[in-house]
C-alpha cells in the first residue's frame, strides 16, 4: 500500500530526481533519496508543510533539489529506476534516510548537525539528517 498519493507520472518524476541526486551511489543511494523524498511529502512539518504530492515535494523553492537545476534530471527515467521508486513510493525505508528529510554531500566527513538536524549517517557520498519525532511524527 503506498505511504503517499501518486500517478504514475509522478513515479517517474521521483524516479528521475533519484537517479539525479544519487545514481553514483549505486541503488541503496538512490533507495535513501527516494526515502527522503516521500519523508518530506508525507512529513507535512519544519520546512516542508503543505507540500501535497510528489510534484510539489521535486519542485520545491526555496528548499528543493539542486538536481531538478540540470539537465541529466530531464532525461527519461528508466525502468530499473522507476521500480526503484515504487518501492520507497510503498514505505520501504533505508537506513538512515529511514526518517531522514535531508541529505547532502560533504567534502569531508558528516558534521553532527546540519542547520539544526542531527545525523543519522552516511552512505557512500551522503549524509542523512533527521528532524526529531516530535518535530515531525509522521515520518517516524
Amino acid at each position: 500500500m503506498a505511504v503517499v498519493q501518486h500517478t504514475e507520472e509522478d513515479v517517474k518524476l521521483l524516479a528521475r530526481l533519484m537517479r539525479a541526486e544519487a545514481e553514483g551511489d549505486g541503488k541503496l543511494g538512490m533507495l535513501m533519496v527516494g526515502n527522503t523524498g516521500v519523508n518530506r511529502v508525507r512529513g507535512d512539518c519544519s520546512d516542508f508543510e503543505k507540500l501535497t504530492s510528489i510534484r510539489d515535494m521535486v519542485f520545491q523553492s526555496p528548499g528543493g533539489f539542486e538536481a531538478t537545476q540540470k539537465g541529466y534530471f530531464y532525461q527519461r527515467a528508466r525502468q530499473k529506476d522507476i521500480d526503484l521508486a515504487r518501492k520507497v513510493i510503498q514505505g520501504k525505508k533505508y537506513h538512515p534516510a529511514s526518517n531522514s528529510l535531508w541529505f547532502f554531500m560533504p567534502e569531508g566527513s558528516c558534521p553532527a548537525q546540519w542547520f539544526g538536524q542531527w545525523n543519522a549517517g552516511r552512505y557512500k557520498s551522503h549524509c542523512f539528517y533527521n528532524p526529531t519525532q516530535s518535530e515531525c511524527p509522521r515520518v517516524f
